[in-house]
């Protein structure tokens, strides 16, 4: 069964470009190099042949694993986000209350994550201790080196 996955726009731009990218230019570069390959001769020895197969076959399936996300793909509403709470897609500035230090970061959707840009996962620790909490609140976080706490600072939306 497959699961609901969901997304900005820009990253559902990003899930289509790389689908159509695979299928346009990486599929036919695939058929190219067995046709390749199957000229050379004797198919029974020809390791050219079966390895031009083997990535095929697994091009073939990088094609229907993505086909199968953006099916189930469902692009984030976000005019009807609640700006008080810290949801998917907030921009949320939090203190630790260990150290006093104050990081930022966006929630969004596991497959946008990117930690050098800001961008956690609403299913990472963090991000799951961080969600629905309000400005003021103590999130309280069970992290592998023990429980964190930290203040919520600020929620906004870009």
């Amino acid at each position: 069964m497959s699961t609901v996955s969901y997304y900005t726009a820009e990253g559902l731009k990003k899930l289509k470009e790389e689908l159509e990218q695979l299928k346009s230019i990486e599929r036919p570069k695939a058929s190219q190099a067995i046709a390749e390959a199957r000229d050379k001769g004797d198919l029974s020895e020809n390791a050219e042949y079966d390895a031009a197969k083997e990535a095929q076959g697994m091009l073939e399936m990088r094609i229907a694993k993505l086909e199968e996300v953006y099916s189930n793909a469902r692009l984030i509403d976000e005019s009807n986000l609640d700006l008080s709470k810290v949801l998917v897609l907030s921009n949320v500035k939090i203190k630790n209350q260990a150290n006093g230090m104050e990081l930022k970061y966006t929630l969004v959707a596991e497959s946008e994550a990117d930690l050098k840009t800001g961008k956690i996962s609403v299913t990472s620790p963090i991000g799951k201790g961080l969600l629905g909490k309000s400005v003021g609140e103590i999130a309280e976080i069970t992290v592998p080196n023990g429980t964190l706490k930290f203040e919520i600072v600020e929620i906004s939306r870009d």
